[in-house]
């Protein structure tokens, strides 16, 4: 009963949240619902006029012609006036769902863009997107079956009771009295059937994530022969989704048979006791035609909205996940007071800064560091030791736990986000390539630059002669993630990105690292003329790309245990130089 109340507090809380989108379409949900009520009081109409064409045929030889006539020509008007209403009814409600979807996932979409990276990077991608596509394209099938289903099946209920009590109180008091068991039936089934659709919607996303995944790196998956152990992982999340599926699938199928076997007893206790009427000169042939006819349309948008009320227990579990996305918190916004730095030197001071991913495995204690305008610094050291972690606390993707970063004397956390970023160029060894085309790909640090000045950073960057090759040149449209670029050609453009901004601070994380050996020597030389005057961060594994650095700080379990220049750490005879013999022993 606990899990019960629960789940229906959920569905409650989902459903007000989905009023909230559905309410700046309020005239067009009014007007859709007018229209059901006149599509359904035209609908109800036709049996009375049934009935009267049936009493206007006494016997053979004895037919009201011009009644029969009459009747005829108005239940085609009816019929042509229902079918118009239903046209524009189901058009509206199109509209109104579509524009509510789309809202939903305008918003989650761009509460993306404001959550915090620890979120992502705990999150599958494929999950995400799940909740994005699938789950809110479920709840738009719910959300239109509801709109066009459930308002004309609940008018046509009410309209069908007030025309049966027109024609005889007695058999509309069974009619009546038989309903709730209906209700309960389907009500019954409904509670039951929540929760299962919620773990099948996150199994669906447990699904996507592998799939994206698999997709993403087929190349490693084939590398290492992991295709059987991956596929083994589908095969079991395949088969979860499966259990979960069918279970929903069967206890939410039971809802229409079990109403439509209610429903039959309903219909037969109209007949039984409607025939006792005629026989007894009660009722008319055509009067008790008319009561069958609607004890019929009565019953059966019971059987719809069953179906309807299993689809939103579908649509509003897929909706409450995508809603859980909109609700994680946002990264922490700027400061009230936040200001930008309108010409950095690069002044950079790191005190006592303390930091970890997860609260139980501390990785950064106690860090401190003085950084002088201009100054080239290296960071060195062993995998898992923090380097990556220090250019994410200087970017600000992450906040510090304890401690302070100032940069020309201001306090990270007191200056914009936007501004710190444009102020620091970075250049990983995971390259940052969109669908586009290479100019654009170039230019996402500066979308005003000229062809020219994309050209100057190209060659700068010893990128132009193979965009030269290419069949299009600047203008040559790449994939998602570069495309058939070659990983040595994405850490071109990322590198041309960077000289054609050229802001005043620098990062390179392994920047050269997937560039050959000659083209490297030359790259190299281009980062010393762009990092000329510059304060610059350059996190290396090769130690032969940072010995003329003007100061190496070397890494180890979070803290730095070693620093100075390349000749002062190996007269040490520490840390480094055991990194350096291992690299050169031969």
């Amino acid at each position: 009963m606990a899990k019960q109340a629960k789940n229906m507090g959920a569905q409650l809380k989902t459903l007000r949240r989905v009023m909230r989108y559905i309410r700046p379409h309020l005239p067009w949900l009014l007007l859709s619902l007018a229209l059901a009520l006149i599509s359904v009081a035209l609908t109800l109409y036709v049996p009375i006029l049934v009935g009267r064409a049936i009493d206007c045929i006494v016997s053979a030889g004895r037919v009201d012609f011009d009644g029969l006539g009459s009747a005829l020509i108005a239940i085609a008007v009816c019929a042509a006036l229902t079918a118009g209403c239903q046209w524009v009814m189901n058009t509206i409600n199109n509209r109104i769902t579509y524009r509510t979807v789309a809202d939903i996932r305008n918003d989650a979409f761009a509460h993306i863009q404001k959550l915090p990276l620890k979120y992502l990077d705990a999150h599958p991608a494929g999950d995400t997107v799940s909740r994005m596509i699938s789950d809110v394209d479920t709840f738009a099938d719910g959300l239109l079956m509801g709109f066009t289903q459930l308002f004309t099946g609940l008018a046509t209920i009410l309209g069908t009771l007030i025309f049966m009590l027109t024609l005889s109180l007695t058999i509309t008091l069974v009619v009546v009295v038989i309903t709730p068991l209906s209700l309960l039936v389907a009500n019954f089934i409904a509670t039951r059937t929540y929760s299962m659709f919620r773990l099948q919607s996150a199994t669906r996303g447990e699904q996507t994530a592998l799939i994206d995944e698999a997709i993403g790196e087929a190349k490693l998956v084939a590398a290492f022969g992991h295709g059987e152990k991956t596929l083994a992982q589908f095969d079991e999340i395949n088969d979860r989704l499966r259990e979960c599926s069918l279970q929903a699938t069967f206890f939410s199928s039971l809802t229409n048979p079990c109403t439509r076997f209610v429903n039959s007893i309903v219909y037969a206790g109209v007949a039984l006791t409607g025939a006792l009427a005629a026989a007894g000169g009660m009722l008319s042939v055509g009067g008790l035609s008319s009561f069958l006819s609607y004890a019929n349309q009565y019953t059966k948008p019971f059987n719809e909205i069953s179906g309807v009320v299993t689809e939103l227990q579908n649509a509003l579990a897929c909706a409450g996940r995508m809603f859980e996305l909109i609700d994680e918190p946002e990264q922490e916004p700027d400061a009230e007071f936040a200001q930008t730095l309108c010409d950095p030197q690069g002044e950079i001071a790191i005190r006592g800064v303390d930091f970890s991913y997860t609260k139980d495995r501390p990785l950064i204690e106690g860090f401190s560091l003085d950084v002088k305008p201009g100054q080239h610094v290296a960071i060195v050291g062993p995998t898992g030791c923090g380097k990556t972690t220090m250019i994410n606390l200087l970017m600000r993707f992450y906040d510090v736990d304890a401690g302070e970063i100032r940069i020309d004397g201001h306090e990270t956390r007191d200056i914009t986000r936007q501004n710190l970023r444009s102020s620091i160029g970075m250049v990983l060894q995971d390259t940052w390539l969109t669908a586009g085309t290479i100019r654009e790909n170039i230019a996402m640090s500066r979308p005003d630059a000229s062809l020219d000045e994309v050209i100057a950073a190209a060659k700068a960057a010893h990128a132009h002669s193979f965009i030269r090759r290419l069949p299009d040149g600047y203008d040559t449209v790449i994939g998602e993630n570069g495309g058939q670029l070659s990983q040595g050609q994405k850490q071109l453009l990322c590198i041309a990105r960077v000289m054609l901004s050229l802001p005043p601070m620098l990062i390179l994380d392994e920047a050269t690292s997937s560039i050959d050996t000659r083209t490297e020597h030359r790259i190299q030389k281009a980062f010393a003329s762009m990092m000329q005057g510059r304060t610059s961060f350059i996190v290396a594994h090769r130690l032969s790309t940072i010995r003329h650095a003007d100061m190496i700080l070397v890494m180890r379990e979070g803290r730095v245990v070693e620093q100075g220049t390349h000749e002062e750490l190996l007269e040490k005879n520490g840390f480094y130089a055991e990194l350096h013999q291992s690299q050169f022993a031969g």
